[in-house]
């Protein structure tokens, strides 16, 4: 969602002249994006901006003028307080807000004074912004943003507002245009994406009817979608990860903790077996699907049974791939007050104990796809020269030796080689027989 918003953004302020830098130190405009789910996030915001500071006083003692701008969940979260903190910030802008910013800077051309805007205010912003245009074979599509659950850890439903789905024909629109224009997949975006509901001429269309139409679009060949939540995995969406061949076999559904009474202090809304139950359905419709998650370990009151469960739980499972963290205090959520805070070393070593396994499941996954011949999407150049770096429908990266016109196809590739988060590869035929070849149901199999 993050580089989703910056590239939107950037597209905003093109009118105004503005175009992307490969460094800070001659721009005219400086814009930090910035996101709240990581530990100190608002302080090393604040270290970022005494950079930036020296870099707009250098500028204009030479005579020529930098703004400084703040955007995001820390500046939804922190917005007086980094104007107070840090006064040479010339713009705050919330993450429902950024559509604006063409007319901040101007107001600032006039007003000369710092500028603030942190309406909660979605249908707005996707009514203003410009057409998200391709830039590449791949594309991030926000569908769905802000959250009702109320996690007691997440800062979320506070810095983004209450659950909004933009109408399923923008959506589909957006996403032929993004077609049109060369890109072959597509990720759907949300806080929770599959909570989607938008508007369908005066009915509500869930999650599955929009990824069904999404797939009907000529060019569009892979689709994913994140983050999802476990309560949002209906029938419905469950059976198109069968009959959907574009859908990739690859689901991050974040499950945060092993243990029941980990997840009801949590505020999740599941339990463990209702999240066994849905994997299962999933496998059914779909047998080599692989998941993804989230854990957070050191939550307040967490038990020394209650990370087994954790650790368990992570064996069971075998994901794939896993995002796990340590439990960080956001002021404002209802866990930050809880009793039973644990130290930072009880926290640490939990992570490490879970990473351990985590890590020994993602290795056992990708040293099982060696000798496999899996189709990846080629989106970006190696480090070595004739080498180009894909994903797998797993999300895997694989390095292989492409030439540069292959840019954006989809290539048969033998897996070679295993490491703990990317693959080797070798093309498997030539070229002329495998490029710009359409996935077939089964073929990641």
């Amino acid at each position: 969602m993050n580089v989703y918003d910056s590239q939107r953004m950037a597209d905003v302020l093109k009118p105004l002249g503005f175009a992307d830098t490969d460094s800070p130190d001659g721009a005219e405009l400086i814009l930090i994006n910035t996101c709240h789910i990581r530990e100190k996030a608002a302080e090393k915001l604040f270290s970022e901006l005494g950079r930036y500071r020296q870099i707009k006083e250098g500028r204009a003692s030479a005579g020529a003028r930098t703004l400084i701008a703040v955007a995001g969940c820390v500046a939804q979260a922190e917005g007086e307080e980094i104007l107070r903190r840090a006064p040479f910030v010339d713009i705050v802008v919330g993450p429902q807000t950024y559509h604006r910013l063409p007319e901040m800077v101007s107001r600032l051309g006039v007003e000369r004074t710092a500028q603030i805007d942190l309406d909660f205010a979605p249908e707005a912003k996707f009514d203003q912004l410009p057409v998200n245009e391709a830039r590449g074979s791949t594309a991030f599509l926000s569908i769905q943003e802000g959250c009702d659950k109320f996690c007691t850890f997440c800062v979320v439903p506070y810095t983004r507002g209450a659950e909004y789905s933009r109408p399923l024909a923008d959506v589909v629109a957006e996403a032929r245009g993004l077609a049109m224009g060369g890109v072959r997949e597509i990720t759907l975006l949300g806080q929770n994406v599959n909570a989607y509901h938008g508007d369908a001429g005066g009915r509500s269309a869930h999650f599955a009817e929009l990824i069904r139409r999404v797939a009907e679009i000529d060019g569009i060949e892979r689709i994913r979608y994140t983050t999802s939540h476990p309560i949002d995995m209906d029938d419905d969406l469950i059976a198109a990860h069968g009959d959907v061949p574009q859908l990739m076999p690859f689901l991050h559904l974040p499950v945060q903790s092993g243990s029941d009474s980990m997840l009801q202090r949590m505020n999740r809304h599941h339990k463990i077996d209702l999240y066994r139950a849905i994997v299962e359905k999933l496998l059914r419709a779909r047998p080599d699907l692989k998941l993804s998650t989230d854990f957070i370990v050191g939550f307040p009151g967490e038990t020394d049974e209650e990370f087994q469960a954790t650790l368990s739980f992570a064996n069971e499972m075998g994901f794939v791939q896993a995002y796990s963290f340590k439990y960080s205090a956001r002021p404002g959520t209802p866990a930050a007050i809880l009793p039973g805070q644990l130290s930072e070393a009880v926290k640490s070593e939990r992570l490490a104990a879970l990473q351990q396994i985590l890590e020994a499941n993602q290795l056992a996954f990708n040293e099982a796809c060696v000798d496999r011949v899996l189709p990846i999407l080629f989106d970006r150049p190696g480090r070595k020269p004739g080498q180009m770096i894909g994903r797998s429908p797993y999300m895997q990266p694989v390095h292989a030796m492409v030439p540069d016109h292959a840019f954006g196809s989809i290539l048969d590739v033998r897996i070679v080689s295993a490491r703990p988060i990317s693959l080797g590869g070798e093309l498997s035929a030539p070229i002329a027989n495998a490029d710009r070849s359409v996935i077939q149901r089964g073929a990641s199999a």
